[in-house]
């Protein structure tokens, strides 16, 4: 059994009589410097984490799990904490853990907000870029800054972002003697803060701003491309019968700008996908879509499909928005989808239409054609201009 104990800024005076007992029956304290440093002596074996931590991890477990062992977290360990990690990599019923209140908590007990209501977003060991899509006019966020850099790059993403009229707080050291809050404007920050810093956000948007909703369907303008582009309309349709959900994977197959993908991400923070695209400058592309609408941490794979889908983690769903033709695309899909996996396909071509109707004679599900007209100037009058039509396969595979 691992006991795993959250601690706060405040040190050993502000833990709890059971976590106290807990440091001070272990025989090995595991732990950053900082934390070590808030414990008094006890004659346990005092370790520190070493760089970077998730490699070693598994070997110090090995090499400490015989001792009664103890690990040193900050606040709530389960909370963007090393007790999620080591959950996963020991097993839940194998651990012993004592909370102290998060620097999340303790920042929404300061301004008096709602932690229910309040959207929480890490930078430790994140891309900045991953800040973009959680922010949206009116909402409340909390982000876990790396170091005392994570005020001033948070509110100059902001004030890029179109969002510099956002209110900012830096609260730091929280529940110490040395506690600070400060704040200001996105768009005006010069101030100064700690390594141990909450970054508390009001999100106001800036005049002519155009919030990015999550749902699916952002404008074609939003994405950089050469015009091969699932366009909006088919998009939105597109991603509802591929129902993204929650912590689910998405193969977005001849991805061109990564539209698909990115939305799928975009529609929860636990989405994952991979972008399989054969063209290298449109690979590129998709990873400057993705930093920019906010999901930096899509995968794109550069190959020709189906060669290029051997090795990859197994699928949830899978988009092939062109390239059904393509001799064994369509069979190593279905081939790699488990039991309850979607697969969306699209055509614009008789040819590749008439393989997805072969698909659909074969594995039933859905089959619709999509036609969608702009208005559009004709001389000094307006009439409808039509895209063309956009065929779409939805099947759910029901056996393996």
């Amino acid at each position: 059994m691992i006991t795993v104990v959250g601690i706060g800024a405040d040190g050993w005076d502000g833990l709890a009589a059971r976590s106290r007992q807990a440091v001070q029956d272990a025989e090995v304290l595991l732990g950053s410097a900082r934390q070590l440093d808030l414990i008094p002596e006890s004659g346990a074996r005092r370790v520190r984490w070493p760089s970077p931590l998730l490699p070693a991890l598994p070997g110090l477990l090995a090499e400490y799990g015989d001792a009664a062992l103890c690990v040193l977290a900050s606040g709530d360990p389960m909370f963007f904490g090393i007790g999620s990690t080591l959950a996963r990599l020991v097993g839940a019923e194998k651990l012993r853990v004592l909370p102290h209140p998060s620097s999340l908590s303790l920042a929404c007990a300061r301004l008096g907000w709602p932690v229910e209501e309040t959207a929480v977003v890490s930078l430790v060991g994140r891309p900045l870029d991953a800040l973009r899509r959680a922010v949206l006019p009116g909402r409340r966020l909390l982000v876990l800054a790396a170091d005392a850099s994570g005020p001033a790059r948070v509110a100059e993403l902001l004030t890029e972002h179109g969002y510099g009229a956002s209110v900012l707080h830096a609260l730091s050291d929280l529940g110490s003697a040395a506690e600070t809050h400060v704040q200001g404007t996105a768009a005006t920050w010069d101030r100064a803060s700690s390594n141990l810093t909450v970054v508390a956000v009001e999100c106001v948007a800036d005049e002519g701003t155009v919030p990015r909703p999550l749902v699916p369907g952002l404008p074609d303008d939003a994405f950089e491309h050469d015009g091969q582009l699932t366009k909006r309309e088919v998009r939105a349709v597109s991603l509802a019968r591929l129902a993204p959900l929650p912590g689910h994977l998405l193969w977005d197959v001849g991805a061109g700008a990564g539209s698909i993908a990115i939305e799928w991400m975009r529609a929860h923070a636990t989405c994952a996908a991979i972008a399989v695209e054969s063209h290298p400058e449109r690979a590129a592309r998709i990873g400057r879509n993705a930093a920019a609408l906010g999901v930096p941490a899509l995968q794109v794979v550069t190959g020709r499909a189906p060669e290029a889908l051997d090795g990859l983690p197994v699928p949830d769903a899978v988009f092939v928005g062109g390239g059904a033709t393509v001799p064994g695309l369509l069979e190593a899909c279905w081939r790699a989808l488990p039991p309850g996996g979607r697969l969306v396909a699209n055509a614009v071509t008789l040819e590749s239409e008439s393989v997805l109707t072969t698909w659909y004679g074969r594995h039933g599900g859905d089959l619709v054609r999509l036609s969608v007209a702009r208005a559009a100037p004709v001389g000094g009058f307006t009439g409808w201009r039509t895209a063309m039509p956009v065929t779409i396969w939805t099947a759910t595979k029901e056996h393996g």
